[in-house]
């Protein structure tokens, strides 16, 4: 009895461990750094006749911190890669490239992350209008895969 309590005990604790795990820093980098990251993929995503993805976000927010820990898993990452220019947009608290979100049809106020899906030509492809990965931390892994994995390809 003892021993199937003290076994118990240790299960406990490793799942507290990996409920508290702090997750990677997202690095959305400078704020000022958005728009020549984006005209550079886009140049970038023209000759790889690839589209745009732009993920709004901050370091400071957990479901960015969530997404990004999902979209660097190998196997997601690998088909990221091979469909769009990965561009990082740091929104800071709401008040940086609020311009930037608004031109690609992102409304920041239902939240981040945020993402919109753009051409190489500027034309937008999608874009989160309604919130859908503000909760990314309440989504199972397989729920943001395949929300990302469904979003639009260049054409």
């Amino acid at each position: 009895m003892m021993k199937a309590l003290n076994r118990v005990i240790a299960l406990l604790g490793l799942a507290g461990a990996a409920l508290t795990a702090p997750l990677a820093l997202a690095d959305y980098g400078p704020p000022e750094a958005a728009p020549g990251a984006i005209a550079s993929a886009k140049s970038q995503a023209k000759d790889a006749k690839r589209a745009v993805l732009l993920v709004f976000g901050a370091d400071w927010c957990k479901d960015c911190r969530v997404l990004e820990a999902e979209m660097t898993k190998p196997e997601l990452a690998a088909r990221l890669a091979a469909r769009y220019q990965v561009v990082k947009v740091n929104v800071g608290r709401f008040d940086r490239n609020t311009d930037l979100a608004e031109r690609y049809g992102v409304p920041l106020k239902k939240g981040i992350p945020a993402l919109a899906v753009i051409a190489p030509d500027d034309q937008v492809l999608a874009a989160t209008a309604a919130g859908e990965l503000a909760s990314a931390r309440s989504m199972s892994s397989q729920g943001i895969s395949t929300f990302l994995l469904g979003l639009p390809q260049a054409k």
